[in-house]
């Protein structure tokens, strides 16, 4: 069925050739998009909670406008419309960067900033399920807001959501398939090139289906690993909190020691 892949291009390539490139745009896209996004969803996370309420204002309008505005619109917004406000030599420059860097900046601005939206709030959801003693220790140990915030708040936040933090990595490398609406070829970009060239939709997309769920289950495997790692002591489920060597001395609820069982 993949057969058709092997075929040469007009090009002198193969058509598993574009895929593949296609694969590089994706992960790049995604890699860094992640990044930019991490970075700013923790800033933007603790500014919904600190007591100031211009910052936690500010920081809530950010989440609003990122998270409730598709990302299909917002990709168009920078890639066809922020050219066309801002002053007029900046807009011909941004016109002119040279394919594809034209149209990977603008779909690496908008998934990075998308993503910081839902993060933040996974951040701000990480930062308020700690108990307020937290705080009012780090008070009393004379720490300022940053320093509880840095070596407090935001470490033990960050390893509680993990979890949750898995389905937005698996989340922006599924988005990054809206970047062929502004003519980045990543991989379903490619994976459509190869339906029309070849006719073979079924082949195309459907090795395109493949590699994103190898990408997200790789993507899932490394965030269950991250956190084992970083699991905070006594959050562990409960059948994971009992060594597997103890587990047979767990007495159950109700029974007896073994040698009253003869007078009962």
């Amino acid at each position: 069925m993949f057969a058709v892949l092997l075929e040469q291009t007009a090009d002198g390539q193969r058509y598993i050739d574009w895929l593949l490139s296609g694969l590089g745009w994706t992960l790049a896209l995604a890699f860094f998009g992640w990044w930019i996004a991490f970075a700013i969803g923790i800033v933007v996370g603790i500014g919904r909670t600190v007591q100031n309420r211009a910052i936690a204002a500010l920081a809530r309008l950010y989440v609003e406008i990122f998270r409730n505005i598709p990302v299909l619109a917002q990709m168009f917004l920078w890639y066809f419309v922020l050219p066309e406000i801002v002053p007029t030599a900046l807009g011909n420059a941004i016109k002119q960067i040279p394919p594809p860097w034209g149209s990977f900046v603008p779909a690496l601005v908008c998934l990075g900033l998308y993503t910081a939206a839902r993060i933040a709030e996974q951040v701000r959801a990480g930062i308020e399920a700690l108990p307020r003693g937290q705080i009012e220790a780090a008070s009393a140990l004379g720490l300022t807001g940053y320093l509880t915030y840095r070596h407090i708040i935001v470490p033990q936040a960050l390893r509680l959501i993990v979890p949750s933090l898995t389905s937005e990595v698996m989340g922006i490398y599924k988005n990054t398939s809206v970047a062929l609406t502004i003519g980045l070829m990543e991989l379903t970009a490619q994976a459509r090139q190869i339906s029309e060239a070849t006719f073979q939709t079924f082949t195309a997309f459907g090795a395109a289906t493949l590699i994103y769920l190898a990408l997200a289950l790789i993507a899932y495997q490394a965030m269950a690993l991250i956190d084992r790692a970083v699991r905070i002591p006594g959050t562990a489920r409960a059948e994971d909190a009992i060594e597997p060597s103890l587990a047979d001395d767990v007495q159950p609820t109700g029974s007896l020691p073994p040698g009253m069982e003869v007078v009962k």
